[in-house]
């Protein structure tokens, strides 16, 4: 198997309530961008925007994927996300249970890259 931190990945997503999230997620995952993304639907993210602190109700998505497949997921999001800088971070999964693994790498683009 590949060196799991450097092929497979996490990536974080908020939104600004569930909905989104679901209509988000269903688009990653049908466009095989994403295995599986989870909904965490109530997250309180307190943050600085334009010289403003705000402190705002959101919903989270934990995103399944591939490193190789971060870039046009990055895209994808920006284009069908409602904010104008929404946030997108990728975390490495240093180790996993190889068949889940494997199914992640089947329905992102086939074999780990």
């Amino acid at each position: 198997m590949p060196d799991l931190a450097s092929t497979f990945v996490v990536v974080l997503c908020t939104t600004p309530k569930e909905d989104v999230s679901a209509e988000l997620a269903r688009g990653l995952v049908e466009a095989e961008l994403a295995a599986c993304v989870n909904i965490v639907p109530a997250v309180r993210s307190i943050y600085r925007w334009q010289g403003a602190t705000h402190d705002d109700a959101e919903s989270l998505m934990v995103i399944k994927t591939q490193a190789a497949r971060f870039e046009a997921l990055a895209d994808w999001i920006r284009k069908h996300h409602p904010y104008s800088e929404p946030e997108i971070i990728m975390l490495p999964i240093a180790a996993g249970s190889p068949s889940y693994l494997a199914w992640i790498a089947s329905l992102t683009g086939g074999a780990a890259r």
